[in-house]
């Protein structure tokens, strides 16, 4: 189930091979503007309960949040619940969909703050249906770099 803001890209590789780079958390940093990888606190690898705690940045702004993960269908789709400080913050979602040449992968987000964490969070930045967009949109540009670049290259250039 995609929501409602979401982005997709075509990416020439495997949905299995796009699966496990999206759902390899400590190597996000590579392709999202925000995160800068963080490490499993509870399992240790994309399994559905599995806890992650990532490190984010934006700008001077620097933040830990908690991600657990709700869905992790190798090659189909992938779902994490964010949270800060125990507060809902959003979820995130993967969809692949293998098509000629590749995949067409989407990234879709559900914000998940109530009125006076927006607020709030607004010291934090941007962080609205806008923003979020733009995000996915150099998440899955930046995915399509790295993963293109490995299928060519026949390999894999993991850094975790």
């Amino acid at each position: 189930m995609t929501h409602a803001v979401a982005e997709s890209r075509h990416i020439s590789a495997s949905a299995l091979d796009l699966w496990s780079m999206v759902a390899d958390l400590p190597r996000m940093s590579e392709w999202s503007p925000e995160n800068r990888g963080g490490r499993w606190v509870k399992g240790d690898g994309p399994a559905v309960g599995a806890l992650f705690r990532g490190r984010n940045k934006n700008g001077f702004r620097r933040w830990t949040t908690t991600a657990q993960v709700l869905d992790a269908e190798p090659g189909k789709s992938f779902e994490i619940t964010v949270t800060f400080a125990r507060f809902p913050v959003a979820n995130w979602r993967y969809e692949f969909e293998p098509v000629p040449g590749g995949c067409l992968v989407t990234e879709s987000w559900q914000d998940n703050r109530s009125d006076w964490q927006r607020v709030v969070g607004g010291v934090m930045g941007d962080h609205s249906a806008a923003h979020a967009r733009q995000e996915m949109a150099a998440t899955l540009a930046n995915l399509a770099c790295v993963a293109e670049t490995e299928a060519q290259s026949g390999g894999t250039t993991s850094t975790s």
